[in-house]
């Protein structure tokens, strides 16, 4: 089979957040698995300069509106698979995110840089396409390749399937009619069953109405976007092609997670030798000012900081965790007032509580790897990769039961599954008596240990999805 993966991220190159991190590492499963797979994503700054020998292959042009006619290249990664860079200068070489403009708001013409790529791909799935190599099925993942499956719909000829997959459904890729015409799509498309989506044009709800079949990042979020309650809008929607979308759980990328192997670390260790894995907190302690203290446990954030993932939760808690006792040490950067707050925390707690703003690879994984204790409080969680690192790092995680951190994490109370701790209701009070029974359950050695055990026993690579994917991509 031949799938193009269509992407507007991809790690280690760009990334904000989980999709970056799939479109890194789930293409090579899916190669393993022998399937022909290609990854399509922007050329943008960071992958050019990596690969500055990628070759030009194709000008895809008149892809209709306002929408330019790019160079495409091709590229190969380091474990292999075949990269397809659409190159459009005015388009994807900007520095930073790729999102956002360097005030931090959405860069204004993003429909159309967007919009370009969802074209690429359905020019690539269709009989437009004048490479020797044309996909079977066009993979396209969250609002950013949303289009594609609406162009080839409206494409003449046969077409490639499409499958959308959906990582988070807060990000909708909302914008207004004019853009309609500027995206090069007939009048037409404007309507309930097509890209309108409350007044708006929506990639988001163009992928999801279009699409073959749909696809999330977990089961759990796949029964509860259905819901009027948490389908932001698009409950309807979700429900009504219920029979074409599933949960597929996330994978993470155990060469890359793997304590016994980390580059990053102070000290390798494995489930085998857990006994190493203290080196890590003493050395986090010194690196980041905290008390060299081994006789309180360490609870590790690396986070996004929103409501979304309940950081908010988690300073309000902050003041009764830290008097269990326990330390916290927080690595994350987003809304500008839980930044200021948590580095008052920081402050007014100095030795006892670290707050790091920003993004740093090492520290992450010095952080899972230290903490005794990881904190995932997310209001909702499509999937979620950090509770995976941690079970795989012997961190035992707490976290809200919603979406994938609901498929991951199983409570202690369960003495035969248990490796982790699990609260309902996003309150403070409900996090912090999460927070207490994983303290006093830390203070038990050898049920510590047990719990440590059975999370890094957990097999979270990309095996069983890819598998998942393969049968999907052979159904369509």
């Amino acid at each position: 089979m031949k799938i193009l993966f269509a992407t507007s991220e991809i790690a280690p190159w760009v990334k904000t957040g989980g999709l970056g991190e799939v479109a890194g590492t789930l293409p090579a499963a899916l190669r393993f698995h022998g399937v022909d797979v290609r990854v399509l994503v922007p050329a943008y700054p960071d992958l050019l300069q990596h690969f500055p020998d990628a070759r030009e292959i194709a000008q895809p042009h008149r892809l209709g509106g306002l929408l330019p006619t790019p160079t495409l290249r091709e590229a190969v990664s380091p474990d292999g698979t075949p990269l397809l860079l659409v190159d459009y200068p005015p388009y994807y070489h900007r520095p930073g995110n790729p999102y956002l403009g360097p005030e931090g708001r959405d860069w204004l013409d993003n429909h159309l840089r967007f919009g370009l790529l969802s074209r690429v791909a359905a020019w690539l799935g269709s009989q437009e396409n004048t490479l020797a190599w044309r996909p079977d099925i066009v993979h396209c993942n969250d609002w950013q390749t949303g289009l594609a499956p609406v162009y080839l719909s409206y494409l003449p000829g046969r077409s490639a399937k499409s499958l959308f997959t959906l990582h988070n459904l807060a990000f909708q890729g909302l914008f207004d009619h004019a853009s309609l015409f500027e995206l090069g799509l007939p009048d037409a498309a404007w309507g309930i069953d097509g890209v309108e989506f409350y007044g708006y044009l929506s990639f988001l709800k163009a992928g999801l109405q279009h699409a073959n079949a749909i696809t999330t990042v977990s089961p759990t979020y796949a029964r509860e976007i259905q819901t009027d309650a948490e389908g932001m809008g698009m409950g309807g929607l979700l429900r009504h092609r219920g029979d074409r979308l599933s949960g597929i759980l996330n994978g993470i990328d155990t060469r890359v997670w793997n304590p016994a192997t980390d580059r990053y670390l102070h000290q390798t260790y494995s489930v085998r030798r857990l006994e190493a894995k203290a080196a890590n907190k003493t050395a986090l302690q010194a690196q980041l000012g905290l008390e060299p203290r081994g006789d309180v446990p360490l609870l590790g954030v690396v986070s996004r900081l929103t409501e979304q993932k309940g950081l908010d939760l988690l300073l309000e808690a902050a003041p009764q965790a830290l008097k269990l006792p326990a330390q916290i040490v927080v690595l994350g950067s987003g809304s500008p007032e839980l930044q200021h707050a948590w580095g008052a925390v920081a402050h007014k707690h100095r030795g006892q509580c670290a707050v790091t703003i920003g993004f740093d690879e090492a520290l992450a994984h010095r952080i899972e790897a230290a903490a005794d204790i990881f904190v995932m409080p997310s209001r909702f969680e499509p999937c979620g990769l950090n509770q995976m690192y941690s079970l795989r790092y012997g961190t035992p995680p707490v976290v809200r039961a919603t979406g994938g951190l609901a498929d991951t994490v199983v409570d202690a109370a369960d003495e035969k599954h248990g490796n982790g701790f699990v609260f309902g209701p996003a309150t403070a009070e409900g996090l912090l008596q999460a927070l207490q029974r994983a303290a006093a359950a830390w203070h038990d050695p050898e049920r510590w240990r047990k719990l440590q055990k059975r999370g890094m026993a957990r097999d979270s690579s990309w095996e069983a999805a890819a598998s998942r994917y393969v049968e999907l991509y052979q159904a369509l």
